[in-house]
């Protein structure tokens, strides 16, 4: 629950960012003819609902487990999270690449008052800059040690880095844009603020494509740490009467719900009711050293048993 709070604090920041500086851009979009400004007031608006989407996702997940979704509701953060990445996609770099084009090809004419546009870029820069802290101080939290890519290809939480990815690329574009309209009113070259535009898409296009790679492994199942995998082993092992762990199989659910199916093989020589106690046994010893473990299924199978079970579903898999 905690890294669900520090997850909603980040969110929130950087809505309160977004909304205070969509409707500024628009104005400055307007008032001076900027297409690199109009697109980073799209940019602003798109973020925004970016985050009113995860803030839902984060809702929908923490639904308690029913008949229909025996196993809960953590999955829809993830699918959530891909629909942002889409949204970066099709609607942020879209609309910005499409609008800088349209400029480029169109009757190019200076900017007007373009001073409008480097004050909404330098309060811009500030509310987006406070958030992009925000959003890095709670994934330095989340990363200790770890580099920051290893992070977020470990990391099972995808609201803190998909904030933290917008907040980056919404730095970047401001760079971009104003640039684009310093070049475009110094050298009276106006397709330099369209080309401006175009480079913001690209930035949020490639964004989204990193933000969607990294949703699909969560999408289709992600296997627990491997130091947690390691740990279940090390309890499986100091249980009594257990051979050996034929096989572990972990899957996130959520970000702090993961799902154990084990594979274990048990001394023949006890009795179906001790094999019941070490069964209870280790579920409490795993749970209690991994919270974030929800369910524990365990199948009790000597190790031939799911040796030959195993060849027969190879064999299966190559017809």
């Amino acid at each position: 629950m905690a890294s669900q709070g520090g997850s909603k604090k980040v969110i929130y920041a950087a809505l309160a960012g977004n909304l205070l500086i969509a409707v500024t851009k628009f104005g400055a979009a307007g008032a001076t003819g900027s297409s690199a400004m109009l697109s980073e007031a799209i940019h602003s608006v798109v973020d925004s609902g970016n985050q009113i989407l995860m803030l839902y996702g984060i809702r929908r997940a923490a639904q308690p487990a029913d008949d229909m979704h025996p196993f809960g509701y953590g999955m829809e953060l993830y699918f959530w999270t891909f629909v942002v990445a889409v949204m970066i996609f099709a609607v942020g770099a879209g609309v910005s690449i499409y609008e800088g084009i349209t400029h480029l090809t169109s009757t190019g004419h200076d900017l007007r008052d373009p001073l409008v546009n480097y004050l909404v870029l330098g309060f811009a820069a500030i509310f987006e800059g406070a958030a992009w802290i925000v959003a890095y101080r709670e994934f330095k939290k989340m990363k200790g040690e770890r580099s920051f890519f290893s992070e977020i290809r470990r990391s099972k939480d995808p609201t803190v880095f998909t904030v933290l990815f917008e907040d980056t690329a919404a730095m970047l574009g401001l760079i971009v844009a104003a640039g684009g309209i310093a070049l475009s009113h110094a050298l009276h070259m106006p397709a330099l603020d369209a080309i401006a535009s175009i480079v913001i898409g690209v930035i949020l296009a490639s964004i989204a494509a990193l933000l969607a790679f990294e949703s699909k492994g969560l999408l289709i199942g992600e296997a627990a740490s491997r130091a947690t995998q390691n740990g279940i082993r090390k309890i499986v092992g100091d249980t009594p009467g257990i051979l050996a762990t034929n096989e572990l199989l972990t899957m996130h659910m959520g970000p702090q719900d993961i799902l154990l199916n084990l594979s274990l093989d048990f001394d023949d020589g006890l009795s179906s009711q001790e094999v019941e106690t070490a069964i209870s046994v280790i579920e409490r010893r795993i749970k209690a050293a991994h919270p974030e473990i929800r369910r524990v299924f365990v199948e009790a199978q000597s190790w031939r048993g799911h040796a030959a079970d195993a060849e027969i579903a190879a064999g299966d898999a190559t017809i």
